[in-house]
């Protein structure tokens, strides 16, 4: 549990279900913009995973558009919300209660991996994660990433405060997206 000296997000499971054990959708029930600008680069049928899903917004919709999906967040109060959304949607998602240490990731299987907003992981533990993310792609796979640079600092309007969890164009390359063929950066 966090105190008043520990680091913001120190206590991340805590953190997320607190958060999530609110009424309605923390983020919305409908998919972040930017992914469904971004989708099509996906064909119905092909396998995609959702890192850190919350309540499944993002998975759910790809769903919908004829994806195989497979989702994980810390939080199982936004999980048991995805679980919801999803019977009433009529789609099926893989949902599991997993940190990004603890996840089964599948190894050069998926053809996609949508991480939409993973800013409250450490460099190290960013770093690992990264690296899981290019494991779990089949060769062709797609990675879609999104994330606050530190200009978000400026804007005071959500993300994480520390400068070391957003993401800058060397960090990223410098990582092991580095074997990933590019498409648009930043």
């Amino acid at each position: 549990m966090n105190t008043k000296t520990d680091p913001p997000f120190s206590d991340q499971a805590h953190t997320w279900n607190q958060r999530f054990a609110a009424p309605g959708f923390l983020f919305g029930a409908e998919p972040n913009g930017w992914l469904r600008e971004h989708a099509a680069v996906w064909s119905p049928g092909e396998r995609v995973m959702c890192v850190a899903d919350g309540e499944g917004r993002n998975s759910l919709w790809l769903a919908e558009q004829g994806l195989n999906v497979e989702a994980f967040d810390i939080a199982e109060t936004g999980v048991a919300k995805a679980h919801s959304l999803a019977a009433q949607r009529g789609v099926t998602v893989g949902f599991s209660v997993a940190d990004c240490d603890g996840y089964a990731w599948p190894e050069a299987t998926c053809d996609g991996v949508a991480a939409i907003f993973v800013q409250f992981a450490d460099p190290p533990l960013r770093e690992r994660l990264f690296t899981r993310m290019v494991s779990a792609l089949k060769s062709g796979g797609r990675l879609l990433l999104q994330g606050y640079t530190p200009r978000q600092l400026e804007y005071r309007t959500g993300g994480p405060p520390l400068v070391s969890h957003l993401y800058t164009v060397s960090g990223v390359r410098g990582s092991d997206m580095r074997s990933l063929s590019r498409g648009r950066c930043c």
